[in-house]
C-alpha cells in the first residue's frame, strides 16, 4: 500500500513539473523583453546555496547471503545540501548545473538483520545540468528546470558507492529581499522529482550486497540566492514636458527634463535634440523665431555612471520626447472709412483705416481709388475728387504685415453734381391801361401808380433785375401813325405819334423821376399788340427776355422823350359850374 501511495505522488510532482513548462514558456513571450522603460533587467547569473531534505523511494533486489535480508529498502535523508548555478541567455532562458550532497543516514543494526526499515547507511550524490526557465515579477521570481545527469549512490546496506544515471525536474520560487542592496534572495522552496538507476552488480560471498535498484525521489531545498534572480538597480526613467502646448512663432519654448531613479552617488548628463534647441542641463530652450508651423518635437536623453562612462549598462539611460504645436501667424484684420463722405466736384476727403494684427506684427498700408486720386502709406489717406465723375467711388484700403498675409476693407464717397441754379425767367407783373384818358392817351394817369409802385418794389427787392416795359397801340392809333409817317416824309414838320413806344417811355419816365429808380435798369419796348396798354416785366439777373417774350422792339428813346405829367388846360365852363377833380388834374 505504501508503493501504490509513493508512485502516485511522484507521478504527481512530475506531472505537476511537465505542466509548469507552458506556463514559463508563456511567460517568456508575454513578459517584457530587455531594456524596455521601466524594466529592470535581470542578471545573467545567480548562486543557489541551501538545505536539501532527500526522500528516496526503492529497494535492493538480490539474493540472499549471510549479511543481510533482501529487499532493502531505500529510507529519507535529513541531512543534505544543494548547490547550483545557473546562466540566463535572455530574460527568461537559461543553464542551469546542480549538485546534490545527502549525507548518509546513522546506521542502526536491526537485531533480526539488515532491514532498510530500520536503518541504513543511504547515501547521495547527484550531478546534473539542465534548461531552466524563470519569469521575474517585481520581487518574485518563480522557476521550473529539468535536469538529467549522474547520481553516486551506496546503500541501504552496506552497498558500494556506484554511480547511475539520473534524471527529473522541479519547480521553485525566489523573493528578493532589500538586503545588500537588493542582492540576496531568498528561496522559499524548491520542490524536485528525481529518478535514479544504480547497479550495484553481482552478489557474492566476499563482497557487500549487490543487486540493482530503481530510486524515485522527492527532494526538498530551501536556501539563499546570490545575487537575486531578477533584481538589478532600478531603471532610470525620464519624463520630459514643455512650458507651453502651443505658440506662435517667437513665443519662448523652455522644456524640462524630470530623472527618476537616478543614483545620487553616480553623474547624470543630460542630452538635447531638436531644430533650436539649446540645452543646460535639465532644461532646454528652444528659439521659435524660424520654426516652420505645425509640431515641432524636442528629443531629451539621460545618462547616469561614473564621470566619462555615463550609461555603459542598459538601466543607466532613458530617452523621452516633448512635444509643442507651432501656431501660423494669425491674418490682420482691416476697417475703413472715409470723411466726409459725400463731396462736391474737386472736393478732398480724408480716409482712416485701421488695422488690427492679433500678434502685433508690423503693418503697412496701400490704398486705391476707383476714380480721382488717393494718396498715403499710413492709417490715414488724403482723396482727391478731382477728375472723378459724378456718383459713389469705391475706394479701397489694403493692410499687409511683415509675413505677407494680408487683409482688406472698402469705403467711398459721393460725388454730388455740380449745383446748376434754376435759369431765371421773365416774370410778368402788372398793367397799365390807357384807354380812359382819351385826350391824353400816353400818360401815365393816378391809376397806374399803385402798379407802378409795386414794380419799384420788386426791383429794390432785386437789386440785379430789370423791368421791361413794353407798349401797345390800338389799330387805330397804327393806322393813323401810319398816316403821319407818310405825310412826314413830305413834311418833315409833320408830327409823328408812336403810341406804343410813349406809353413806354411815359411808364418808365414814372419810374425813374417818381421811384428813384435807376434808368439803366428800365428798358422800353413795344410790341404788335392790338390794345392801348403798357405791360410790365421783370427780368433776373441771367434771364433772356428776348427769349421769354418773343416780338419786341426796343425803343429808341433819342427820338421819343418822355411827356411831362401835367394836368389838362382849364376849360371855360358857366360861372355855376364847378369844374371836376378829375378835370383839373
Amino acid at each position: 500500500m505504501f508503493s501504490c501511495g509513493w508512485k502516485s505522488l511522484c507521478r504527481l510532482v512530475a506531472l505537476a513539473i511537465v505542466a509548469s513548462l507552458p506556463i514559463a514558456l508563456g511567460a517568456q513571450v508575454a513578459s517584457p523583453v530587455n531594456g524596455a522603460p521601466g524594466v529592470q533587467p535581470p542578471p545573467k547569473w545567480n548562486l543557489f546555496l541551501g538545505y536539501s531534505f532527500l526522500s528516496p523511494h526503492g529497494s535492493v533486489d538480490s539474493s540472499p547471503d549471510a549479511r543481510a535480508v533482501l529487499p532493502v529498502s531505500y529510507h529519507h535523508v535529513t541531512l543534505g545540501g544543494d548547490i547550483s548555478g545557473s546562466y540566463f541567455f535572455g530574460r527568461h532562458l537559461g543553464f542551469t548545473g546542480e549538485l546534490g550532497l545527502h549525507e548518509y543516514g546513522i546506521q542502526n543494526h536491526n537485531p533480526t538483520g539488515y532491514n532498510g526499515t530500520e536503518g541504513n547507511n543511504d547515501g547521495f550524490t547527484t550531478l546534473a545540468a539542465g534548461v531552466v526557465l524563470r519569469d521575474v515579477r517585481g520581487n518574485w521570481t518563480p522557476f521550473v528546470h529539468v535536469l538529467g545527469g549522474g547520481a553516486l549512490v551506496d546503500g541501504p546496506a552496506h552497498n558500494l558507492f556506484t554511480w547511475g544515471p539520473t534524471f527529473g525536474g522541479g519547480a521553485g520560487l525566489d523573493y528578493n529581499t532589500s538586503l545588500f542592496n537588493h542582492h540576496l534572495a531568498v528561496r522559499l522552496f524548491q520542490v524536485d522529482y528525481e529518478y535514479m538507476n544504480v547497479d550495484f552488480g553481482k552478489n557474492s560471498a566476499g563482497r557487500l550486497i549487490g543487486g540493482d535498484v530503481g530510486i524515485n525521489a522527492i527532494r526538498l531545498s530551501t536556501g539563499l540566492v546570490f545575487p537575486p534572480v531578477g533584481v538589478t538597480p532600478k531603471q532610470v526613467t525620464l519624463v520630459c514636458s514643455a512650458s507651453q502646448a502651443s505658440i506662435f512663432p517667437g513665443e519662448p519654448v523652455t522644456v524640462t527634463a524630470v530623472a527618476d531613479n537616478l543614483d545620487p552617488k553616480q553623474n547624470a548628463v543630460y542630452t538635447w535634440s531638436g531644430a533650436g534647441v539649446t540645452g543646460n542641463g535639465s532644461t532646454a530652450e528652444v528659439a521659435t523665431g524660424s520654426l516652420a508651423p505645425g509640431t515641432q518635437t524636442v528629443l531629451c536623453g539621460v545618462k547616469e555612471g561614473k564621470p566619462g562612462k555615463e550609461g555603459l549598462k542598459p538601466w543607466q539611460t532613458a530617452d523621452a520626447s516633448a512635444a509643442f504645436t507651432v501656431k501660423p501667424f494669425e491674418p490682420p484684420t482691416i476697417s475703413c472709412s472715409a470723411n466726409p463722405s459725400t463731396l462736391k466736384p474737386g472736393e478732398p476727403s480724408t480716409v482712416t483705416c485701421i488695422g488690427v494684427s492679433p500678434q502685433n506684427r508690423p503693418l503697412t498700408y496701400t490704398y486705391t481709388a476707383a476714380a480721382g486720386s488717393i494718396s498715403g502709406n499710413g492709417s490715414t489717406a488724403a482723396y482727391s475728387s478731382v477728375g472723378a465723375p459724378t456718383g459713389g467711388v469705391g475706394i479701397t484700403g489694403t493692410v499687409t504685415d511683415d509675413k505677407g498675409q494680408s487683409a482688406t476693407a472698402s469705403t467711398g464717397v459721393t460725388i454730388t453734381a455740380p449745383y446748376v441754379p434754376p435759369v431765371p425767367h421773365t416774370q410778368a407783373l402788372c398793367s397799365i391801361g390807357f384807354a380812359t384818358d382819351k385826350e391824353r392817351p400816353t400818360r401815365v394817369n393816378n391809376e397806374a401808380k399803385a402798379c407802378l409802385d409795386e414794380v419799384a418794389l420788386d426791383l429794390q427787392k432785386q437789386s440785379d433785375a430789370k423791368v421791361v416795359v413794353v407798349g401797345a397801340a390800338n389799330d387805330m392809333e397804327k393806322a393813323k401813325m401810319a398816316k403821319e409817317q407818310k405825310a412826314a416824309l413830305k413834311n418833315k414838320n409833320v408830327k409823328v405819334h408812336d403810341y406804343a413806344a410813349q406809353r413806354a417811355v411815359n411808364t418808365k419816365d414814372y419810374l425813374v423821376t417818381e421811384k428813384g429808380i435807376d434808368a439803366s435798369r428800365v428798358i422800353a419796348t413795344t410790341s404788335t399788340a392790338d390794345d392801348q396798354r403798357a405791360e410790365d416785366y421783370l427780368v433776373p439777373a441771367g434771364a433772356s427776355f428776348s427769349s421769354d417774350v418773343a416780338g419786341t422792339t426796343a425803343v429808341d428813346e433819342t427820338q421819343v422823350k418822355a411827356e411831362t405829367r401835367k394836368p389838362l388846360p382849364a376849360k371855360h365852363v358857366a360861372p355855376k359850374k364847378k369844374a371836376t377833380a378829375a378835370a383839373k388834374k
